[in-house]
């Protein structure tokens, strides 16, 4: 009987695919907005108030639709400064997944870092590989998931999600701000996504 041929560094390469990694609060769901006026603004607790961001929907579509996998990859802080726990985080983040899910959309995987270092629960107090800007949750969602970073794009709200997305292989030209960039103005993720889907035609056809 015929050994199998083992696989080559080559072989893995080309099966990993590109994605698209999006941070979560105020890139996909509303958070300051829905938050204003508390003593937690920023800091999403109830499940209830999740909402999309207007074009979010649309544009994850999209980019789901052109066969990019789409990672959520977001700093939870708010855990480590006791505003809320674990719990409450895994509530939001499944009322998103559901709320993608009602527009045929399926997230490839969603990571968050509860650690802060200016943290008051023990347990979560201090720096983590996770948080941005730093690029764990980059390097592990490629891992577990067979992604690769040097053709993957990112998109945030902060030009922290862009050194964590560079830092961690993305290229430059690929991380993009909402609302900010290099003389373009992103208003929503659908003119992300339509960038996002033009420049992969150029570089396919390069």
């Amino acid at each position: 009987m015929d050994q199998p041929t083992p696989a080559t560094a080559g072989d893995i390469l080309m099966t990993m695919r590109p994605a698209a990694f999006i941070d979560r609060d105020d890139t996909l769901i509303a958070t300051r907005s829905v938050t204003a006026g508390t003593d937690h603004v920023g800091d999403l607790l109830d499940p209830r108030q999740v909402e999309l961001i207007p074009g979010a929907a649309e544009g994850c579509r999209l980019l789901s639709q052109a066969g990019l996998p789409l990672v959520v990859v977001s700093n939870q802080g708010l855990v480590a400064r006791g505003r809320g726990g674990l719990r409450e985080v895994e509530a939001v983040n499944d009322r998103l997944r559901l709320l993608l899910r009602e527009v045929g959309v399926e997230l490839a995987g969603l990571y968050y870092c509860p650690f802060h270092p200016l943290g008051r629960v023990p347990a979560f107090k201090g720096e983590h590989a996770w948080r941005k800007p730093s690029e764990g949750m980059f390097t592990a969602a490629a891992a577990e998931l067979g992604l690769s970073l040097s053709s993957s794009w990112a998109i945030g709200d902060s030009p922290r999600d862009v050194v964590s997305a560079v830092t961690a292989g993305i290229p430059p030209g690929h991380a993009v701000v909402i609302g900010k960039g290099p003389g373009i103005f992103y208003r929503d993720l659908v003119d992300v996504a339509k960038v996002v889907l033009e420049r992969r035609r150029q570089e396919a056809a390069e």
